[in-house]
């Protein structure tokens, strides 16, 4: 069962389930997040009429289901495949994959820091799912800004800085970068300093967005930008500010600016 969750699902949520065993009537699943049985019946295995169950789900194979009912007191959780998209099932089985990846890193600091894997949760977790929304996104937090990520989040730095080593080398972290060219132009006596310190600023705005912009000489009066971020849409908003910042600052200026994308 998973640290992050509790003892049974929610009527609603997406469940990863393995399938044990297979009947006329539906297939039993293991719901791999919280080790408990249910039942797919048959009827929830597709919209259209099932002849042969076995034509749509094997024993042993990976499933995203919907949590269609739970009765505790009777152990029972009733499951649902039909009512799962495609574009559900790819983004549940991405967030299992990464909360599996993320508990194996727990316990791989178990020796280093002479604590189980639950206690280290309850130090450092359980902080991490409040402030990041989930175990892996804090530990992907601390790949990309180091043991600051934790620490913000209240984990004690011992812990923060382990960690913050462990996940350098086993988080690899996704960014995009887009690029375009500024052209420049002044006519200011000191116009290659204004020109320099209007660059500087402009790329500053891109952190708003938590992007880096990296601003370099072509041969004026062009200056090419890249702009890196973890994703398209950070990057793309972060490009725009920066756009606009230099414009604005530049109307004051005995000179012109236009932008392009490559």
């Amino acid at each position: 069962m998973s640290l992050e969750r509790p003892e049974w699902p929610e009527v609603g949520e997406l469940a990863v389930a393995s399938v044990r065993r297979i009947e006329s009537y539906g297939a039993y699943v293991q719901l791999d997040e919280y080790g408990k049985v249910g039942l797919l019946h048959i009827s929830e295995i597709s919209s259209r009429w099932v002849r042969n169950i076995r034509n749509h789900v094997r024993q042993g194979q990976k499933v995203v289901l919907q949590v269609l009912r739970v009765d505790r007191s009777r152990g029972q959780i009733d499951l649902s495949l039909r009512r799962v998209s495609m574009d559900e099932r790819r983004k549940k089985i991405e967030d299992w994959k990464k909360n599996r990846r993320a508990e194996t890193l727990l316990r791989s600091a178990e020796n280093t820091l002479g604590m189980t894997e639950k206690e280290i949760y309850e130090e450092m977790g359980a902080k991490l799912v409040e402030m990041y929304g989930s175990l892996y996104a804090g530990l992907e937090a601390a790949a990309k800004r180091g043991a600051e990520a934790m620490t913000d989040a209240g984990v004690p730095e011992r812990i923060a800085k382990v960690f913050g080593e462990i996940v350098k080398d086993k988080i690899v972290v996704k960014r995009v970068t887009i690029n375009g060219v500024f052209e420049i132009t002044s006519m200011d006596p000191k116009g290659v300093e204004v020109i320099r310190r209007a660059v500087k600023e402009t790329a500053e705005a891109a952190e708003k967005y938590d992007a880096k912009a990296a601003i370099y000489t072509m041969g004026a009066p062009k200056y090419r930008v890249d702009v890196t971020a973890d994703d398209y849409k950070k990057a793309e908003a972060a490009l725009e500010e920066m756009v606009a910042a230099l414009q604005s600052s530049w109307s004051e200026q005995d000179g012109e600016v236009s932008f392009s994308r490559e």
